[in-house]
């Protein structure tokens, strides 16, 4: 079962429930895949909806290697993905939010 509040994400790929984290390690791997200065910028294109399919397959796979899979980015482009197009990217925004999330943040009322 993924936790939010440690910033999991569930996703089923190929028939198999999967969860996904974005550890540092992975931000950093994420970081390099898709040449982004920084992740702010990552997440302002998520924010504004301006992020492709790479995007979408570059968290995706950091997201997934940070909760222990070992599979590759050719290995998720065959991989069948509950939701489609729509359920990844769900996940992938998932991931960005939860990843930069502090617990009670939202509900605190400050900006």
């Amino acid at each position: 079962m993924a936790n939010p509040w440690s910033g999991e994400v569930a996703l089923v790929v190929n028939g198999e429930r999967r969860v996904l984290k974005l550890t540092l390690g992975a931000l950093a791997e994420l970081e390099a895949a898709l040449e982004e200065d920084t992740l702010v910028a990552l997440v302002a294109r998520f924010e504004e909806g301006r992020f492709s399919a790479r995007d979408v397959l570059a968290l995706l796979v950091a997201g997934l290697r940070g909760g222990g899979w070992s599979g590759s980015a050719e290995d998720l482009v065959s991989a069948e993905i509950e939701g489609g197009l729509v359920g990844a990217a769900r996940a992938a925004g998932q991931l960005l939010v939860r990843a930069f999330e502090v617990p009670g943040d939202a509900d605190d009322g400050q900006v």
